[in-house]
């Protein structure tokens, strides 16, 4: 199963596109910072996602500002140039 939750905020939006469906996308970066315990030793863990969402979702975060936190959900997949993950975000919430 293919199924990734993050909590993040959203620090980069690009401007809203439309498929030649019509149908809008949105490419965006989210942070995350947490700290989570491994081994029994606390960790401190960073990272910068790339995202894309699409449809009426993409349409609501493009008029969000950055910084705004929320609970992401959807599925990874590989980027189209082959450099690295991108997050498909399926469902948000603001956290």
């Amino acid at each position: 199963m293919n199924r990734f939750e993050l909590s993040a905020s959203v620090v980069q939006v690009q401007t809203l596109r439309y498929t030649p469906a019509g149908i809008p996308a949105l490419n965006i970066v989210l942070e995350h910072e947490s700290q989570v315990v491994e081994m029994g030793t606390p960790r401190e863990v960073k990272l910068q996602l790339r995202a894309v969402v699409f449809g009426s979702q993409a349409e609501t975060l493009a008029r969000s500002g950055l910084d705004s936190s929320y609970n992401f959900s959807g599925f990874m997949t590989n980027a189209r140039n082959g450099k690295g993950l991108l997050f498909h975000i399926q469902d948000f919430s603001k956290t």
